[in-house]
């Protein structure tokens, strides 16, 4: 679709030659912007060893001991300050530098996914560990890409006498949806100005307003009950019959909920063996809705019928909130600023390799043909969008309500893969993962040192965060005090599949790029 520039995003492409003199709404002038672009280029072997790291870390949720522990050592030699353990959570941290002018945020996830275990390069299904997790969201790449977009602002800054700080934060468990509530109630981006988020897609934009995301409550409930013998059950309450009893009248009402709501569950603690009557059973429920009231509503809807399948079943039953996410709301000044750099910036030089493996991939897989895009997304406005409603959920809305946000999408996949699934691994320790981490550092750094060179941006975009966001919703988390991070998820299942994964950690200091460590061609050889 062909769109008309404003005229600020107008001059900001005229400043793309770095000829042109800064305008007032172009904000960082064009030398100080093409210095960026340099240092980020200077860093783009560091991306990719950085993307591959945490590609073969492949931590899930609250045990991204590894990726932690590697992200903030790159961070700590470069002069920033660690955190460790933000908001009670061990793999969770801030990494902060500078001193004086404004403070800007920069996050990203880190986590991966149960299951997902997959050879990078490869078109076919090849788990490297049977069974274990994986970046089948490509969450490894947006923290390398963060952390060469800040080392990049900071040297300009630095050179060019320009005041501000930088706080590097990482999105622990957000496949769970479990720590960014809590970090927002712990005070973390208490006295910051604005934050840039960023996640992997195969396009490369932003947007503000509505995004068209749920926010939601994960939660579990517990059912107890008594124990008794298979062959006398009468002596028994099964606990199981509670969590099924909830589950079927869960399903009866959906019908007589919004369309706007998604509801999903898995019973997590069915019962030990069929000869005996299950004391305890839990089942976990994820409540996703489209503003804070509705999400409330969803959720006491659920502990009523949670309440009710105990009073059927002659059982009790107890309820821990083990995660929260608020529906995401972008920041419009900001998510301007920033499209008119990743028009600066452009997507990726793909080569015929790149081309090639992306075809590879959805031909194995009986995707529809598309190929790596040549030109960025169009600015997603609540005009285009429409009210659409995408129905998935991102914790990063917690930050959104609390401090002006946006999010950009940077390409390092394949079009039309599947997230949360093998597919969406594929290309996420390649080329493509490197080549548009290394693109959207540069419209970070861009924007980094737009906010830090014109007070007027933070200002607009706090004013619009106020007057618009905050004009008919405020933040109101479904959390409450005692509620606390479940850091306990994936414990054991990482106790017996570490050992097994720590074989296939890539090791830059003898290797070119993870493929070549692991002997892959690229791209692949197609079979004959």
């Amino acid at each position: 679709m062909t769109r008309t520039l404003s005229s600020c995003a107008a001059l900001l492409l005229a400043a793309s030659a770095f000829t042109a003199p800064q305008t007032a709404c172009a904000q960082a002038g064009p030398a100080l912007k093409k210095a960026a672009i340099v240092e980020v280029d200077a860093r783009a072997k560091l991306v990719q060893e950085m993307v591959d790291s945490v590609f073969s870390f492949a931590e899930p949720g609250f045990q991204e001991v590894k990726t932690s522990e590697y992200l903030t050592g790159i961070l700590e030699k470069n002069g920033f300050t660690i955190t460790r353990g933000a908001a009670g959570i061990p793999t969770a941290w801030t990494a902060t530098w500078g001193e004086g002018g404004p403070l800007i945020a920069l996050g990203s996830d880190i986590d991966g996914l149960l299951g997902l275990s997959q050879a990078p390069g490869s078109a076919k299904i090849v788990p490297q560990v049977e069974g274990a997790p994986g970046h089948g969201e490509g969450h490894n790449s947006g923290m390398p890409l963060m952390i060469a977009a800040a080392l990049a602002a900071k040297d300009v800054m630095v050179r060019n006498n320009i005041k501000g700080r930088l706080m590097l934060w990482p999105g622990v468990a957000e496949e769970l949806l479990a720590t960014k509530a809590f970090y927002v109630r712990d005070g973390m981006f208490k006295g910051v100005d604005a934050s840039i988020f960023t996640h992997v897609s195969s396009g490369f934009g932003t947007g503000y307003g509505n995004l068209g995301l749920n926010g939601m409550v994960s939660v579990e409930y517990t059912f107890q009950g008594k124990t008794a013998h298979g062959a006398a059950p009468w002596n028994g309450r099964s606990a199981l019959d509670a969590v099924e009893w909830m589950d079927a009248a869960w399903n009866f009402r959906r019908e007589h909920l919004p369309l706007s709501q998604r509801s999903h569950y898995v019973i997590t603690n069915g019962g030990g063996q069929p000869n005996i009557v299950p004391g305890v059973a839990s089942v976990w429920y994820y409540f996703r809705e489209k503003d804070f009231k509705s999400i409330k509503d969803l959720f006491a809807t659920g502990n009523t019928v949670s309440e009710a399948a105990a009073q059927a079943t002659g059982t009790t039953v107890s309820r821990k909130v083990l995660g929260y996410a608020a529906p995401n709301y972008g920041n419009k000044p900001l998510a301007e600023a920033a499209y008119a750099n990743i028009q600066m910036v452009g997507m990726p030089k793909w080569s015929a390799a790149d081309q090639t493996f992306a075809k590879m991939v959805q031909t194995e897989n009986d995707f529809k043909l598309k190929p790596l895009d040549s030109q960025i997304t169009p600015l997603s406005t609540p005009e285009t969008r429409g009210g659409a409603n995408f129905g998935g959920s991102d914790d990063i809305g917690d930050v959104m309500w609390t401090v002006p946000t946006i999010t950009i999408g940077f390409p390092s996949n394949i079009p039309n893969t599947i997230g949360h699934h093998v597919t969406s691994a594929m290309a996420m320790a390649t080329p493509i993962a490197h080549k548009g981490a290394v693109a959207g550092a540069k419209a970070v750094a861009l924007t980094v040192l737009d906010l830090m060179t014109t007070p007027a941006l933070i200002a607009k975009a706090k004013d619009y965060q106020q007057t618009v966001q905050f004009k008919d919703e405020k933040y109101d988390p479904a959390l409450t005090p005692e509620d606390k991070p479940a850091i306990f998820l994936n414990t054991e299942i990482m106790s017996r599949m570490r050992p097994k994964m720590e074989q296939f950690y890539y090791d830059p200091s003898k290797y070119g790029s993870y493929l070549e460590q692991l002997g892959v061609a690229y791209p692949p050889i197609a079979p004959k």
